[in-house]
């Protein structure tokens, strides 16, 4: 059966699918239930009727994983949030934090001629406001191996590529400590016992648990 228009909820659902992993393996139910913060028995009744329309490929217990076809659906759902929330930034001046909201809404009611306005204006931004890869418009996405801040030990200097966006309150604190996309740490000690960290961020030195880290991502600073 080929795919039916998709509404916003099975939008929702693709978005989230490929956000667990999806793309390339099998999500749990479990862990769609608790991203989306819904009742198990509403989600097992969507992965149905998604996997009906051949969004998804469905086996009962074990998880989804998504089609071609739903995998071009939600990068393209992916595609303009990203892009809406580098524009509201870049263009409106709105803070990083506020932005993933925002785009929630108006994700679904760009068309595909505002979208690439959107695109065309931005100059096809490789990267949203939090660091995360724009899916290009014929579905490409860069793949990057990043690992979480916290995961990095004294000595490590480390360019932060990601920040998880679902928090403001944290958004807002990681700025204002420059914990942000592009900006290198230096991993200046770790104390298991405490699990604090003293790192290096610009002029200052900080001290965070990983608790404060989790969420931001990044790789080795290239010395270069």
């Amino acid at each position: 059966m080929l795919p039916i228009q998709p509404s916003e909820a099975v939008q929702d659902y693709l978005k989230t699918i490929h956000r667990l992993g999806g793309d390339d393996r099998l999500v749990s139910p479990v862990d769609i239930v608790n991203c989306l913060k819904v009742r198990a028995p509403s989600v097992t009744g969507m992965l149905k009727r998604l996997a009906e329309a051949g969004w998804i490929r469905y086996e009962p217990g074990k998880g989804a994983q998504l089609t071609e076809i739903g995998l071009t659906e939600a990068r393209r759902v992916i595609r303009r949030h990203r892009l809406v929330e580098l524009f509201l930034t870049r263009v409106l001046g709105l803070d990083w934090s506020e932005v993933d909201a925002e785009a929630e809404l108006l994700e679904h009611a760009i068309s595909p001629r505002l979208e690439q306005a959107l695109a065309d204006y931005l100059g096809e931004p490789e990267e949203d406001p939090h660091g995360h890869p724009i899916p290009s418009s014929a579905g490409e996405m860069r793949q990057r191996t990043l690992r979480r801040l916290s995961e990095f030990r004294s000595g490590e200097a480390v360019i932060i590529r990601e920040a998880q966006d679902d928090n403001p309150d944290r958004l807002r604190r990681w700025h204002k400590l420059g914990l942000i996309p592009g900006t290198i740490v230096q991993i200046l000690n770790y104390e298991p016992l405490d699990d604090l960290f003293e790192l290096q961020v610009a002029e200052q030195v900080i001290r965070v648990g990983s608790e404060g880290l989790f969420g931001l991502r990044g790789e080795i600073s290239d010395p270069a």
